[in-house]
């Protein structure tokens, strides 16, 4: 991690001009700390910090940075179209083509005309698959033997053609028609016999990726399997590329992103407030939120019907927001967990009815726990409202945490993102269902 100190040593040598000292300073930096200081600068410094790294070390750096950085340094070499030719083929397949898949399709189209023939044909390939499948994850730098090599052979293949892939824990092993039959481990290939045969060494068990599978499908194939990489294959068996554990570790962070404001009730991910214009920020928030003030209305038109009853026990309105809140908290929490537990696959659909029994057993302990918290405030403050206070607590927890565990099933089951189940919708729903319990029962016990 760089400092706020190294920062302000780089404005000034910047500012100064000394373009000398700066290349200087910024080879003793890692890529990983060239990237924070150019995402903390200015457009101008930004560009002026990336035209100084060596070509091997921008390389590295930009694949690090954030797309929207990754832009802005294009933008910025935009004169300079010898520099984007470099950048461009230098780059990864697959970092290339996760930076070109995000831009306007003419941008796109015009920087692809910066590729080198051959890597122009490999990114269109990758490009042409859908946004979200492995396909566009995969890079096509692996290397691949056939199985009558002889481990020597094997060797001397990896020497001549290994020098680009993208990994060389695994080597797969390929037929006559490119079809994917094994993969073995390069360890294993060191501690055999250099006139041992390749076939000698298969136990053709191997796990592989679909090319046109959704990416979620990689993310829970390489947990389970615990690997770096993994092939990709086509529907005939064909291996295309490989993907590795950095790339879905990408995926994972994007879609945790998504997912985390989609449960903020945000229409579109928002990558930094302190960039993203005003509009922008009104715009992704205003939409749900005026939803909620619709849905939030049954919650006065519920307390309306109920004026009496308050006339009566003025002291009822002191503990409502505090029973409401402890429903959507609950619901709140509850939906969490069933979220995660649906995308990392822990839970199915057909798992629902096991789960309510469970989530309603814990629900009551969790409803009648708060209950006794709520009772000894309502003994001191209230004592004729006690046993309103308590039970409306038990039943509010208890209908919050199955609202926050059945709607993300729900959603799952309609073919939507179980995160759309928005803590927002869900403190909503309990808003509404506490109040209507809450003031119910008070007209049944205090009558």
């Amino acid at each position: 991690m760089y400092s706020t100190k190294t920062k302000v040593k780089f404005k000034n040598i910047i500012q100064r001009e000394d373009w000398r000292l700066l290349k200087t300073a910024l080879e003793e930096l890692d890529p990983i700390q060239v990237a924070q200081l150019i995402e903390s600068a200015s457009a101008d410094d930004e560009v002026i910090l990336f035209r100084l790294l060596g070509r091997a070390h921008g390389r590295e750096v930009f694949k690090l940075l954030s797309h929207q950085k990754q832009e802005e340094i294009i933008e910025g070499l935009a004169e300079k179209s010898q520099i984007i030719s470099k950048l461009l083929n230098d780059i990864k397949p697959d970092d290339r083509t996760a930076f070109l898949g995000e831009l306007p399709g003419k941008v796109a189209q015009r920087l692809l005309q910066y590729l080198s023939p051959e890597k122009r044909s490999i990114t269109n390939k990758l490009l042409g698959y859908s946004k979200d499948s492995i396909g566009r994850l995969m890079t096509p730098e692996f290397v691949a033997i056939k199985s009558f090599f002889t481990v020597e052979m094997a060797f001397a293949h990896i020497r001549k053609y290994g020098r680009d892939s993208e990994t060389l824990n695994v080597i797969y092993i390929v037929d006559e028609d490119w079809k994917l039959i094994d993969d073995i481990r390069i360890k294993e290939l060191l501690l055999a016999s250099p006139q041992q045969a390749i076939k000698e060494l298969m136990d053709n068990r191997f796990i592989a990726l679909n090319a046109n599978e959704d990416q979620e499908t990689a993310i829970k194939v390489f947990r389970d399997y615990d690997r770096v990489a993994l092939p990709v294959v086509n529907e005939e068996g064909v291996l295309l590329g490989i993907v590795t554990f950095d790339d879905i570790m990408d995926v994972v962070e994007e879609e945790s992103t998504e997912d985390f404001h989609k449960f903020g009730s945000f229409q579109t991910a928002i990558s930094n407030p302190l960039k993203t214009r005003l509009f922008s920020l009104y715009k992704n928030r205003i939409v749900w939120l005026m939803a909620l003030v619709f849905v939030n209305i049954f919650s006065g038109a519920a307390l309306s019907n109920f004026e009496d009853v308050i006339q009566s026990a003025v002291a009822l309105v002191f503990f409502l927001p505090l029973l409401i809140d402890s429903g959507g908290n609950a619901g709140s929490q509850s939906a969490t967990l069933m979220i995660r537990s649906l995308a990392m696959g822990e839970v199915r659909i057909a798992d629902l009815y096991k789960l309510i029994g469970k989530e309603l057993v814990v629900a009551v302990l969790l409803g009648t726990t708060m209950a006794l918290g709520v009772a000894l405030i309502a003994n001191f403050r209230a004592p004729e409202i006690m046993a309103v206070v308590a039970l409306t607590m038990i039943i509010t927890v208890v209908i919050g945490s199955l609202t926050g565990m059945l709607l993300p099933f729900i959603f799952t089951k309609l073919k939507l993102d179980p995160a759309t189940a928005s803590a927002p919708l869900i403190t909503s729903i309990s808003d509404i269902c506490g109040v209507l319990v809450y003031f119910s029962m008070a007209s049944w016990l205090l009558a």
